[in-house]
This record gives C-alpha cells, sequence and structure tokens, in this order.
C-alpha cells in the first residue's frame, strides 16, 4: 500500500476517535491500528471488555461453548440449561453439518432446553435438571453423553451442575458434562472456548478410554465446525495424501472419536483460538504434536499440505505433492476464469476465530486486496499471527463497534465486506457487497480445492451482481 493509503488510515482512526468523550476515545484508540511491515504483531490490544455504550459485536462465554466446542458434537444431547431465550437463539444457527439420523445417533439440530422460569430461579434448578437428564435418556436411548450448557442464572443462584453430573453419570452409564460456560463470564465468547475445552480435558479424556488401535498415520482434525461441509472438504485432502483421520471434532465429531485422539500421532489446528488449549494439554500429556493448518485458496493448502506431511515419512511427502499436482489444472481453471473479473478489487473482513487472517491468501489467489481485518474475539497471539498474513498499511480493528466499521467501509469504500449477520444487511443497504463469513451465506465448504472453486464462485456472485447497478451508496449520491 501507498503511504497516501497508511496517512488516510491514520487520519481515518483520528476521525473515528474524535466523535467519542475523551475517556472513551483513549480507551478504543488501544485497538485500532494501521499494520507496519516488519511489526511482529498488528499494535492493538484485544481480550479486554468492551466499552459500555459502544456496540460491540461479540457474543458471550455460551455462545462460545455451546455454540463452537460442545454443540457439534453429534452423538450428545446438549442441554441449554437456563431460560429458553439462550438456547432458541442458538438454534441452528452455525450449519455445522453432520451425517446420521436425528433422534438416533445425531442431535445437532435440536434446542433442548430446562426453560427456567421464576420458581426455578428462586428455588434453584437442580432438581429440574436431574429430572430432565432422566426424560432424555427416556426419549434418546441412543445418545452417546450429556452436556450441561450454564446460562447466566444457573452462576448466580449457585446450582451445582457438577453434582447432578456425577449423580446421573453413575445412574445412567453416559458421560454427562458440565460446562460452566455462563454469559457474564470473561469479555467475550472467547473464555467459554477456553471453559469447553478444560471440560473436555476433565470429563472426556482424562474420564474414559478406547479400544481403538494406533497406526502410523493416525491424525485428528481439532477445531473444525463442519461449517458447510468445510471438514469433510479438508479430510478429502488429508486423506488422499495417505492419513488416516481418526477424529474430527468438533464439526460432525463424535465422543468416541474424542476418545482417539489421545493415540493420534498429530493434531491437526484449525480453529486455533477455539482449541488451541486442548490441543496444548495432548501434547503436554500426551506427547501429541499440532500443528496449525491453512486449507483456504490453493497456495495455503498447498504449504500445509506440505507442512503436515513433513511430520511422516517420505511416502506422505511424496503423497502430499502428488495431490497438490493432481489439483493444478482445476486451480488453474478456477484462477483464469474469476481473477479477470476479481482482480484488483479490495475487501474489508471482521470476522471471529482465525478468517481475518486465514482467508487473506484466498483472496490474494484471485488478485483481490485485504484493506482492512479484524476480529470479535482475538488474542494478542491472534495478532501476531495475523502479521505474517497482512500488508503493509492494512486498517487493524480488534473488537470493531458498528460505528467505527460503517466510518471505515464509507472512507475506504472497499468492493467487498465480509463479516457477520449482525453487519451483512447495514452493508448492503449502503450498497456494499457483503459475504457471509460466518457460516458461509448458506454456501460452502470453503476449505479444500473444491472449497476454493466455490469460494471464488461466491465472491464474484458477490462483488458482480448486477443488482449493484440499480442502487448507490449513501456517499454516491
Amino acid at each position: 500500500m501507498t503511504i497516501d493509503v497508511k496517512t488516510r488510515n491514520r487520519e481515518l482512526i483520528q476521525e473515528v476517535l474524535s466523535v467519542y468523550p475523551e475517556k472513551a476515545a483513549k480507551k478504543r484508540a488501544k485497538h485500532l491500528n494501521v499494520y507496519e511491515e516488519g511489526k511482529p504483531d498488528c499494535g492493538v490490544k484485544s481480550n479486554i471488555k468492551s466499552l459500555p455504550g459502544v456496540m460491540t459485536i461479540r457474543g458471550c462465554a455460551y455462545a462460545g461453548a455451546k455454540g463452537v466446542v460442545w454443540g457439534p458434537i453429534k452423538d450428545m444431547v446438549h442441554i441449554s440449561h437456563g431460560p429458553v431465550g439462550c438456547g432458541q437463539y442458538s438454534w441452528g444457527t452455525r450449519r455445522n453439518y453432520a451425517g446420521g439420523v436425528p433422534g438416533v445417533n445425531n442431535w445437532v439440530a435440536m434446542q433442548i432446553t430446562s426453560d427456567f422460569q421464576e420458581k426455578d430461579i428462586v428455588f434453584g434448578g437442580d432438581k429440574k435438571l436431574d429430572k430432565m437428564i432422566d426424560e432424555i435418556n427416556a426419549l434418546f436411548p441412543l445418545s452417546r453423553g450429556i452436556s450441561i450448557m450454564s446460562e447466566c442464572p444457573i452462576g448466580l443462584i449457585g446450582d451445582d451442575i457438577e453434582a447432578v453430573s456425577k449423580k446421573k453419570a453413575k445412574e445412567c452409564g453416559k458421560m454427562v458434562v458440565p460446562v460452566r460456560c455462563e454469559g457474564f463470564r470473561g469479555v467475550s465468547q472467547s473464555l467459554g472456548h477456553h471453559i469447553a475445552n478444560d471440560q473436555v480435558r476433565d470429563w472426556v479424556l482424562d474420564k474414559g478410554e478406547s479400544t481403538h488401535e494406533a497406526g502410523p498415520y493416525d491424525v485428528a482434525i481439532i477445531g473444525d465446525y463442519n461449517i458447510g461441509g468445510d471438514a469433510w472438504s479438508s479430510r478429502i485432502l488429508l486423506e488422499e495424501i495417505g492419513l488416516r483421520v481418526v477424529a474430527q471434532w468438533s464439526g460432525d465429531g463424535t465422543l468416541q472419536e474424542m476418545l482417539k485422539t489421545p493415540k493420534v500421532k498429530l493434531n491437526l489446528l484449525h480453529c486455533y483460538r477455539s482449541m488451541n488449549y486442548i490441543s496444548r494439554h495432548m501434547e503436554e500429556k500426551y506427547g501429541i504434536p499440532w500443528v496449525e493448518y491453512n486449507f483456504f485458496g490453493p497456495s495455503k493448502i498447498a504449504a500445509s499440505l506440505r507442512e503436515i506431511a513433513s511430520h511422516f515419512d517420505d511416502k506422505i511427502k511424496e503423497n502430499a505433492e502428488k495431490v497438490i499436482a493432481k489439483y493444478q489444472p482445476m486451480v488453474d481453471a478456477v484462477i483464469a476464469k474469476f481473477k479477470p473479473r476479481l482482480d484488483k478489487k479490495t475487501v474489508m473482513l471482521y470476522v471471529g476465530g482465525l478468517r481475518p487472517r486465514h482467508t487473506v491468501n484466498a483472496y490474494e489467489d484471485l488478485g483481490m486486496e485485504v484493506v482492512g481485518a479484524g476480529y470479535e474475539f482475538a488474542h494478542g497471539d491472534d495478532y501476531q499471527r495475523t502479521a505474517h498474513y497482512v500488508k503493509d498499511g492494512t486498517l487493524i480493528y480488534d473488537d470493531v463497534s458498528g460505528f467505527e466499521l460503517e466510518k471505515f467501509a464509507e472512507t475506504i469504500q472497499p468492493d467487498l465486506v465480509g463479516s457477520g449477520i449482525k453487519e451483512k444487511y447495514v452493508f448492503q443497504k449502503m450498497g456494499i457487497p457483503f459475504r457471509q463469513m460466518h457460516s458461509w451465506d448458506y454456501s460452502g465448504p470453503y476449505h479444500g480445492y473444491d472449497g476454493f472453486a466455490i469460494f471464488a464462485r461466491d465472491m464474484d456472485m458477490a462483488i458482480n451482481s448486477p443488482v449493484w447497478k440499480m442502487t448507490k451508496a449513501p456517499w454516491k449520491k
């Protein structure tokens, strides 16, 4: 980027901050920056409580634990323990694809709640939870286990969900996992990920065991939630190079797969922010190395396949090169078709998890440029990793408010914004093409070579749709 762009972005940050009261501006200034090439991180503060009154786009700890880590495990019944609202709002929103028959070996699509009422707040909900687990076992006898996702009132009134879990696990002979993910914990959904990882560690990996016979090429996919079938697309490539994927969780995952994981040779970590905790635990306790991989776009797919193969013998390394060569004609055809239509187009990203960095090269493979990137709930190490992806002068924004993001887009005028459902219709009304980059806007998968073709098509449809000729952004009127 040119010096003029860097100067414009710095001035844009100051313009946004000038609207706030002095104290608020001082706090928000720590979360906004222009990336400078060669710096070890993006120069922003993160994982700090959102500023009251500034409309954050973050979620809560319950959302992180239930919606991300535990909810996609398909052979368990997941209880939203508390008032009906949290369970209802989080019901079926993430498109975590899972195979199986609903109610027989797949409960992902079900909304099961203890439906707290006033009397439960006054007298406690432990007895209700106890009875509810009996009803679940009667209704769904084939479920392999139960998780209890506690909502805010549970922590406030002091219900002992751990005691209920231990009691019911003995009675029904299944894993019953209590997850204290009350929404008020922490500053965002990130703590919910951490809490959920700790419960996997304490209530699953350290309590159960598997009869699985380990093989020399066993791997586990960790932290892929199978949005639109992403994990399935990734699994194709891993198995093509000769690896045996014995577990993938939590997307389309099972309890038995989780129990197999301590015997694998390598953990493949997709979403670093949500699952690095359990990956580190398995490295320390079981000696299993882990590697973060990126299957967005051909450049990173090839680099990741080679990195993964480097942990195995020459057979796997040779297979990786064969697979990369096999898909190259397909990659060339996709780029030949879509790059002329997308070349030099700019995109601003604001997403959770890893996508503000992992998708950068996929856009660049199509000739596009990421001019702004930020996270909802990142930590410092996320921004350190992001520094390896973004270019000099990129606008960086952490926990950005609706006002800030709209102002940035109005000034930068990107050709595309990629963010979440809460932002989608705002930017479309501004006349800016938009892609929902949390759950792929009802499309996908985006991982792997097949996913790249879908990704390219979707970006082209968004940007080059004739509908944008029928409307004008406010600043163009």
